[in-house]
């Protein structure tokens, strides 16, 4: 069994909330390798693209080989050529090659077809009690090449993006920590990271995590939750009052994303459609806020109609009603009845406001601000650091 730890060359300097208590040169060069006479070597994760179906299509841009659950080599698959995996008892068959689990690894770094995307590294198709999952078994740091890709825009200064490569990869490995499992340590959608294989790479995105590679936030010498999100709408949130989890270093701070397009909107409704997404009132009649964070997103409101009342909280809210984030203000508007018919919901921010801004990012870039002062803003008292990657036998 093969098994991952990891060693951290820390910072000697906590990241502290202000932008300009140490130049990036001091930074740089405070930024070093541990070395205890281990050779240090990749990381590779196990991505789940697909799961849970019954087939998917799987190939390659180069010849590859095609091996079983043991590592035994089948045979290849030409290049540019793909076949359907499919479930047959207890196992994988492709073409004519079957086991328990089947590998696809392309020669000469070629790209592999997984469900409906190219992807960097290998596919491994694994047979579960609920059908096929396939996983692209890819290096860490080209991860983060489509990973930046999927989550902001490659034409963004290149220090919001240098930051943006530090918190997602902080937030993959922490997810690997705490939520990967015996089959996959990650998946590919907005529930973890947007992930879409090569199609979201660009080279500003190349340059941003290979000038950043290997570093990591850290607070007391472990792997922070690096949460991130679209726009705060002027202000970050303290966790516990969007999860339940007291941590001290997603901390509410001022943001900068005051200026950007998703710091505020409106949304309206009638009467009818916001009756038909609440259920269990009857006809809404009022929507009062019963608990807010200090800054003003609602933790519960009450919404009253005409058969009764009920209390919900902001996330399932908005759920219900499509919101941008839980920071938002209801105004109904009776048009001169007694009954409320519109009403207008205006709200601020994109996301659960925790953590690192992407927008706030970008402002703070375009203002001269370097990654690492981007960083220690929004995750407060943590630490740089820079991973080194052991491979244990066992």
């Amino acid at each position: 069994m093969v098994t991952t730890r990891f060693l951290f060359s820390l910072l000697s300097t906590k990241l502290s909330q202000s932008m300009h208590q140490k130049g990036p040169k001091l930074w740089l060069a405070m930024l070093f390798w541990i070395l205890l006479g281990a050779t240090a070597q990749a990381l590779e994760l196990r991505v789940a693209i697909e799961e849970s179906v019954s087939q998917v299509k799987v190939g390659s841009t180069t010849k590859a080989v095609v091996r079983d659950a043991a590592g035994k080599r089948l045979g290849e698959i030409a290049p540019m050529n793909a076949f359907y995996a499919q479930a047959n008892g207890g196992g994988v068959v492709l073409d004519r090659w079957r086991s328990t689990s089947l590998w696809v690894e392309p020669d000469n770094n070629g790209y592999v077809w997984i469900g409906e995307r190219w992807y960097r590294g290998r596919t491994r198709v694994v047979h579960t009690d609920k059908g096929l999952t396939a996983i692209n078994y890819v290096d860490l740091e080209k991860y983060l090449y489509s990973v930046l890709g999927g989550e902001v825009y490659a034409n963004w200064p290149q220090e919001a993006l240098k930051a943006q490569a530090v918190a997602a990869r902080t937030y993959a490995l922490y997810q690997r920590q705490t939520r990967g499992n015996s089959t996959y340590d990650l998946g590919d959608t907005i529930a973890w990271q947007v992930y879409k294989g090569i199609e979201s790479e660009a080279p500003p995105l190349y340059s941003a995590v290979d000038t950043t590679a290997g570093q990591v936030v850290t607070y007391n010498g472990k792997i922070i939750l690096a949460a991130f999100h679209s726009s705060s709408g002027g202000h970050t949130e303290n966790v516990e009052n969007v999860w339940s989890d007291n941590l001290p270093y997603l901390r509410g701070v001022p943001d900068f994303d005051g200026n950007t397009p998703e710091a505020q909107w409106v949304k309206s409704f009638t009467r009818e459609e916001l009756s038909s997404r609440i259920s269990g009132v009857g006809n809404v009649l009022s929507m009062t806020p019963e608990r807010t964070s200090p800054v003003g997103r609602i933790i519960t409101m009450k919404v009253i109609g005409d058969r009764t009342s009920r209390v919900i909280s902001g996330p399932a809210l908005r759920l219900a009603l499509g919101l941008r984030s839980t920071w938002f203000t209801v105004t109904p508007d009776a048009a001169g009845k007694s009954v409320p018919s519109t009403f207008k919901i205006e709200g601020r921010g994109y996301g659960h406001g925790l953590g690192l801004s992407q927008w706030g990012a970008y402002s703070m870039a375009r203002q001269g601000a370097n990654y690492q002062q981007i960083v220690r803003h929004y995750y407060q008292n943590t630490t740089l650091a820079k991973i080194k990657v052991v491979n244990e036998s066992r």
